[in-house]
């Protein structure tokens, strides 16, 4: 994909931890700054509007200056910006008496890939400097970013054989099934719907064009979910470069009722910069009103975006990275300047743990992983490759 100068962040973390508050704080920080922003929305459960107190449209809207705001329909998106790819899809579905592609209801991962077709068409216009994104929780953004290659694996075994299917069983498909397969033009679509697929996964696993940015609170649950969260955005090779933790109570609060609770804050906020010390960490405090507002979501850039360049491009070295291979799994840690006799590692119930003299380290493992061993490991260039294969058993 031919590159432009934009980039494009995407936020998550899950539901409820403040990320579409700490996206609009950094879209309004971008168009301070002069930058032409694009603050956008991918979950169904849209509250952008609340946010700012705007009826937003079908269209990006302009909030302020430099800053459009955007909540994704996608049913609008198909019907209006690729029409061509929904006839083809209409007609290989089986006959109904009211065969309108809206009454056939939204197909299973439609969502999520009309609306990554539509912030990938809105970058390659080259309006926006920025693109932010506010993405669903945790779990929908995982289904919104893999979807493309999800989709992608299953065209490439499909359509092989699709053309020759086009062209000896259309007349009998329609005639005997009441289905009728894509034409040559409806196969062209398909085609190019399968390019912009590999554009997606290129342009949204791009370091230099996408980062994806995660909102935690210091709580046992989520602090769990933010460690998987982290480590599938890993495993699919997304760019991890920025962490946010919200809602910190402040610790000369005079209330003995908060006693507990800032104990318990305390304890997730060094759990949590301990287990993601190679990101940018951000601490965004408790606030006591409702963030409703460009002067009250204004405080989070005051309070925790005013110091550094929080919109820079970050490589995060050290980080750990899961990938598949045709064992199982495979975890590389950046270990440089390790010696492998002061090397120790060990699998301990959810974690790898892994420690160099008096420096030790857990890495949580992604669910994926719950039910692979640890067969092998070896330090190679300074780097830690860890294999997990399903029942194995781990060698001397």
């Amino acid at each position: 994909m031919e590159k432009n100068n934009g980039r494009i962040y995407i936020f998550t973390g899950k539901g409820g931890v403040g990320k579409s508050s700490v996206a609009a704080a950094h879209a309004i920080k971008s168009a301070l700054e002069g930058k032409r922003t694009l603050l956008v929305s991918t979950d169904m459960a849209h509250n952008l509007g609340d946010i700012f107190g705007r009826m937003l449209g079908k269209e990006p809207t302009e909030i302020l200056e430099n800053l459009d705001a955007y909540e994704i329909d996608p049913e609008y998106v198909m019907e209006h910006d690729f029409q061509s790819f929904i006839s083809c899809i209409t007609k290989m579905l089986p006959q109904t008496e009211d065969n309108s592609f809206e009454n056939m209801g939204m197909m299973p991962g439609m969502e999520e890939l009309f609306s990554l077709l539509k912030i990938a068409e809105l970058y390659k216009t080259e309006r926006y400097d920025r693109i932010i994104v506010d993405c669903a929780p945790t779990g929908e953004t995982l289904s919104l970013l893999k979807f493309p290659e999800l989709l992608s694996w299953y065209m490439e075994k499909l359509f092989p054989i699709g053309k020759v299917a086009v062209r000896l069983l259309s007349p009998v498909s329609k005639a005997f099934y009441k289905v009728e397969l894509p034409n040559r033009k409806a196969m062209n679509d398909i085609e190019r719907l399968y390019l912009k697929l590999q554009e997606l996964q290129e342009l949204f696993k791009d370091r230099e064009i996408t980062s994806v940015r995660i909102v935690t609170t210091p709580e046992k649950m989520v602090v769990e979910e933010t460690k998987r969260n982290y480590m599938y955005m890993n495993l699919y090779n997304f760019h991890v470069d920025g962490l946010y933790i919200n809602r910190i109570l402040p610790p000369d609060i005079d209330n003995s009722f908060f006693d507990e609770w800032l104990k318990i804050q305390k304890e997730y906020i060094a759990e949590i910069k301990n287990c993601f010390r190679e990101l940018p960490i951000y601490e965004i405090p408790w606030y006591e009103e409702e963030l409703r507002g460009k002067e009250a979501v204004a405080r989070i850039i005051e309070d925790a975006l005013s110091k550094g360049e929080v919109f820079a491009s970050r490589e995060i070295t050290g980080r750990e990275m899961f990938r598949m291979n045709d064992k199982g799994y495979e975890l590389t840690v950046a270990l440089p300047g390790a010696d492998k006799k002061e090397l120790d590692l060990y699998q301990s119930g959810t974690d790898v743990v892994i420690k160099v003299k008096n420096f030790k380290r857990n890495i949580p493992l992604p669910n994926v992983l719950r039910n692979y061993t640890i067969t092998a490991a070896k330090l190679e260039n300074g780097v830690l490759h860890i294999q997990f294969e399903k029942g194995g058993e781990q060698d001397e």
